[in-house]
């Protein structure tokens, strides 16, 4: 469980990556390197590669859905993690294999990628708009149980804060090439 949990944070750093560079980068090649990077003992990548290959592929299908679950939030406004956790989340609910990661579960990951990378009302508002749809889908409301234990919880903890510090440590470079340019 833990692994998954880790493979779907490293799914959700290449996004941003990707999302963040105007998805001008190669989402396969960031992949790569964050595979390598956060999880380099780790030999089965496959959910990291279909999260990501699935968003990616769904892209123009999965937008609009935010966009309807969300209407008061514009694509581009919501933050850009929450907007690749719900992008995860969409995916995994709509287009993945519901015997693999039953709507609820898929959820519920995405309300913990959302309260672990996001900001203070991530997981609240991730937990919004995929209950709307999820109740949109299948004519009920979700009922949310945590799939993950406290024991793997900690044992991802350290990786999964070294993605939030790779993730911020970007915002900041960014935020210094785009200051020092200004001074120039």
């Amino acid at each position: 469980m833990a692994q998954r949990h880790l493979l779907r944070s490293i799914a959700m750093q290449a996004l941003y990556e990707w999302d963040f560079s105007g998805r001008e980068k190669k989402i396969d090649e960031i992949l790569e390197h964050d595979l390598q990077e956060f999880a380099p003992s780790v030999t089965d990548t496959e959910l990291s590669v279909r999260i990501v290959k699935g968003v990616a592929d769904n892209l123009s299908k999965i937008d609009p859905i935010i966009t309807t679950a969300a209407p008061e939030w514009p694509i581009e406004q919501i933050p850009i993690i929450d907007r690749n956790v719900l992008r995860i989340g969409i995916y995994e609910l709509l287009f993945g294999n519901k015997d693999e990661v039953p709507p609820k579960v898929a959820i519920n990951e995405a309300i913990e990628l959302g309260k672990t990378f996001g900001g203070e009302s991530s997981g609240k508002f991730v937990n919004g708009v995929l209950g709307t749809i999820y109740k949109e889908t299948f004519g009920e409301e979700p009922q949310i149980e945590s799939t993950i234990s406290e024991e793997d919880e900690k044992e991802v903890a350290e990786k999964i804060i070294k993605i939030a510090e790779s993730l911020n440590n970007k915002e900041n470079e960014v935020e210094s090439e785009e200051i020092n340019g200004d001074e120039q």
